[in-house]
């Protein structure tokens, strides 16, 4: 047998063979094992049970090793929540139904934002046509009691993830409110 090299092999597609025929018929060996396996049936099927059977305890344990790691995210997120760290205490020490004020740190830009907006909200109003701005001021008045109504909701209960996420949503639709004012006196044209 002689070695092929680099410049003896295959370069190309079309220098490989169109069809190469198998060594043997492989047919019979295939039919054989289709057919046989209707009347070997109840032993792959015992085989099945018995590889199930030993793969169960690894189940189980693969399982509450997942509760375990749930339990303790669960555990660790408490413990990160704003207001979560000693709101069990307080609600101790304080009396039924009295709730605790909401304090919220947020981002310096909205902050400086959100006031730039309101300063200007009085000129950028009177630029827009009555019916624009009593559609405009009953969405903020309605923006405003959501906001007062989610705080104190969070002032009873700080670690309700559904609560923050509300306010914030509100706090972004108030901020929708007032930068669509403002492009809207900008350009002179009603909401």
């Amino acid at each position: 047998m002689t070695t092929r090299g680099p410049k003896d092999g295959v370069t190309t597609l079309r220098e490989l063979p169109r069809a190469i025929e198998p060594g043997r018929d492989l047919w019979p060996q295939i039919e054989s094992e289709i057919s046989g396996r209707g009347a070997t049936a109840p032993a792959a099927q015992a085989t099945v049970s018995t590889r199930r059977g030993h793969g169960t305890p690894l189940r189980w344990l693969a399982a509450a090793a997942m509760v375990g790691a749930l339990a303790v995210g669960v555990w660790i997120g408490r413990s990160v929540l704003p207001g979560a760290g000693p709101a069990p205490l307080a609600q101790a020490a304080r009396p039924a139904g009295a709730t605790l004020p909401a304090a919220w740190v947020s981002d310096p830009r909205y902050q400086r934002q959100h006031e730039e907006l309101m300063r200007s909200l009085g000129a950028q109003l009177a630029a827009l046509p009555p019916a624009s701005r009593v559609k405009v001021m009953a969405s903020l008045t309605t923006i405003r009691q959501a906001k007062q109504q989610l705080e104190e909701a969070l002032g009873k209960d700080p670690g309700n993830a559904l609560l923050q996420e509300l306010l914030v949503n509100t706090y972004q639709d108030e901020m929708r409110v007032l930068t669509d004012v403002r492009e809207a006196s900008d350009a002179g044209k009603g909401i």
